[in-house]
């Protein structure tokens, strides 16, 4: 063992870091996409070169080309649903060493429907939507194994909502009158569903098909390569002597872990398991150093350039030629500014405790961790890629190329030919849980888009809301809310932006067709609901990325929950930044308008963090917690005078703290001297 190498391991023994196998245990009591079999025998091999030969089914429609798009997305599915039966038990207690008789009957009807359209495609083309007994009974079939299956993989919540929207398609003229429509029956709801592109193999799950699965496969390859932990070493190196310096290195790792992960669960285990013991050790109250985690980790879902794969769905959602780069530019300033606004929060926590940096032996080595920089050449070079202009799956297969070439660099990063197999196998695996969530939200799409629900739906909210536009932004954050919990990011945002944006895009530009919705109405509807969604992950009282972190710290996970949405309160007002203030998504606006907006967001977030933790230079009073949080929400709203009255009461409130803080200062040294004397 090199002595770089046996640094490392003390450092980790100093911060008790938690086991594999306990942050397995937790992975798969909070994170469902984590809790799956470990069968032996001949199925482990089964399981394992079928997940293979789903990746290298993808990647050669990727390199030479797709298939028709219901042959593309039907192999894609019944690959997905085959997989998830043999890998998902039916129960979470259930055995996992052995499979269950009917998931192998499940699989097998899965293969028969995900191979129905490539046996009969020209059938099924010229027939031109009307469907024979087979055809409706394989429709039926796929339909209600893509409920068990995301019930398995994703989640009881958007099965139960996607059954609620098939039974109200059903039922449509017994709604009341404003969700009323004249009904489906049960054959032309299976017609929708399964043999048409408007129902599971519609939007959602064509995105699953193509863009997803790559940058899902780029993923699993920079995790193979070291760099979820350089990442953490990184963090470390830059933020680990700071004030409350593990706090910070939590909130920067997990930034940097949001660019490959797809899970603020699986990042919460992942870069938690080695930060929530660090600040622990510091001095942070477990349900602190768990709610830091949280929300830093949760961040990582709203951090460009993947977004958690929600931004490649977005550029197919609101269309109208919008490129993915231009997503991820858009999602930039918002994901600086929920960062900043934790990096702030935990930072005056930190002074109001008295928390001090990591000591230099706790510290890695910085010539070693900086010489290791190449690592984060992937990425760096995804972004230049679609920067200039390459599509975006090819610039996910350069990528996977690039890191397999900076692994050679090293011999202890180098990928062998079965380290290749396996980063193929376990992207494979990480995808089954975004082909169940796409399907299953393709269900929700397909109804929306049939019975006009999204329409009804959002005309209702602003009529309740009377044209107030405050009311119908609260009214859209509540169901966001409520819509995004226990939602994986994909389903979650597929869900919002079909239900509760149209109110918001009806209310900014009422009786305005879709295709002439200006595009920043559009882009600032869908982050408004795409961050609400998320942050439902630390929102109490699902909270599921709160209850990962209390399961390492040790803490109360509703006290978690608390904490992690107060420090995460920049989320819950950036997005209403973004609808009164587009230019924060750099849309048809000029660089001194994006800086002044920057600097009075994050003067606002200094004015709320220290107000909200009661801290600043020295400890504030209940009145100057009040008259802080009133500057920061008017730096933070988007109004020349109110930004100037902000800055102003700001700039008074920062004369006074330094003034107070030297003269308590000068008193302390001024009583250590006469304590002196006097002894």
């Amino acid at each position: 063992m090199t002595t770089q190498e046996k640094a490392k391991k003390e450092r980790v023994e100093e911060f008790e870091q938690i086991s594999a196998e306990e942050q397995q245990a937790i992975l798969e009591k909070y994170d469902i996409e984590s809790n799956v079999r470990t069968v032996t025998g001949i199925m482990r091999h089964v399981i394992f070169y079928g997940l293979l030969a789903f990746s290298l089914f993808q990647l050669y429609t990727a390199i030479f080309g797709q298939f028709p798009a219901q042959i593309q997305r039907t192999i894609h599915l019944g690959f997905g649903l085959t997989l998830i039966f043999l890998l998902f038990p039916a129960r979470k207690k259930a055995p996992k060493h052995k499979i269950a008789w009917f998931d192998y009957l499940l699989a097998l009807l899965s293969i028969g429907v995900g191979s129905y359209w490539s046996m009969n495609y020209t059938e099924l083309v010229n027939r031109n939507g009307s469907i024979t007994q087979m055809d409706f009974i394989v429709g039926l079939i796929a339909v209600l194994l893509v409920l068990e299956a995301a019930r398995r993989a994703v989640g009881l919540p958007i099965t139960i909502i996607a059954a609620c929207f098939l039974i109200y398609a059903y039922y449509g003229p017994y709604f009341p009158a404003f969700m009323a429509h004249r009904g489906q029956d049960l054959e032309s709801l299976v017609n929708l569903m399964y043999f048409t592109t408007d129902g599971i193999f519609g939007t959602p799950i064509s995105v699953s098909a193509t863009f997803i699965f790559v940058f899902l496969l780029f993923g699993a390859f920079l995790v193979k390569t070291g760099v979820g932990q350089y990442f953490n070493d990184l963090a470390v190196s830059l933020a680990g002597k700071l004030i409350g310096g593990p706090a910070k290195v939590a909130v920067f790792s997990s930034a940097l872990q949001g660019t490959i992960s797809g899970s603020s669960v699986a990042n919460v285990v992942t870069s938690g398991s080695y930060t929530i013991p660090m600040m622990k050790k510091l001095g942070y109250r477990k349900e602190f150093a768990g709610a830091v985690e949280a929300a830093a980790s949760t961040g990582g879902q709203l951090m460009p350039p993947i977004m958690g794969a929600a931004a490649f769905l977005m550029v197919e959602f609101i269309g109208r030629g919008i490129t993915y780069w231009d997503i991820a530019k858009a999602a930039a300033i918002p994901a600086l500014l929920y960062f900043t606004g934790i990096w702030i929060m935990t930072h005056f926590e930190a002074k109001r405790v008295g928390l001090k940096g990591l000591r230099d032996d706790q510290m890695p080595n910085r010539k070693e961790v900086f010489k290791k920089i190449y690592l984060l050449l992937p990425i760096v070079a995804i972004i230049v890629l679609m920067l200039t202009g390459t599509p975006v799956m090819h610039a996910a297969l350069y990528g996977i190329i690039i890191s397999i070439g900076v692994a050679m660099f090293n011999k202890d990063t180098r990928l062998k030919p079965m380290d290749v197999i396996e980063a193929l196998v376990e992207g494979a695996r990480t995808a089954l849980g975004v082909v169940a969530a796409t399907a299953c939200a393709g269900i929700i799409v397909g109804v929306v888009v049939k019975t006009g629900l999204g329409l009804s739906l959002a005309n209702s909210l602003v009529a309740l809301a009377g044209g107030s536009i405050i009311l119908t932004l609260i009214f859209v954050m509540i169901a966001s809310l409520i819509l995004g919990m226990g939602a994986p990011t994909t389903a979650n945002y597929v869900i919002t932006s079909t239900i509760a944006a149209p109110a918001i895009v009806a209310l900014l530009s009422p009786n305005t067709p879709q295709e002439l919705v200006p595009l920043v109405v559009l882009l600032s509807a869908h982050f408004f609901v795409f961050y609400f969604g998320i942050i439902a992950d630390i929102t109490p009282p699902v909270a599921l990325a709160a209850f990962a972190a209390s399961g390492i710290s040790g803490g109360d996970p509703i006290k978690t929950g608390v904490n992690s949405a107060k420090l995460a309160i920049a989320a819950f007002i950036i997005p209403y930044m973004i609808v009164f203030s587009p230019s924060l998504l750099m849309i048809d606006t000029t660089v001194p308008q994006i800086i002044w907006v920057v600097f009075t967001a994050i003067t606002g977030m200094v004015a709320i963090g220290s107000g909200v933790i009661g801290y600043w230079y020295r400890k504030l009073y209940w009145f100057e917690r009040i008259i802080v949080l009133v500057a920061g929400l008017l730096l933070i709203y988007p109004e020349k005078f109110s930004d100037w009255v902000g800055l102003g009461i700001f700039i008074l409130m920062f004369v006074i703290q330094v003034l107070s803080h030297k003269k308590g200062s000068h008193n302390d040294h001024t009583n250590d001297k006469t304590d002196v004397t006097v002894s």
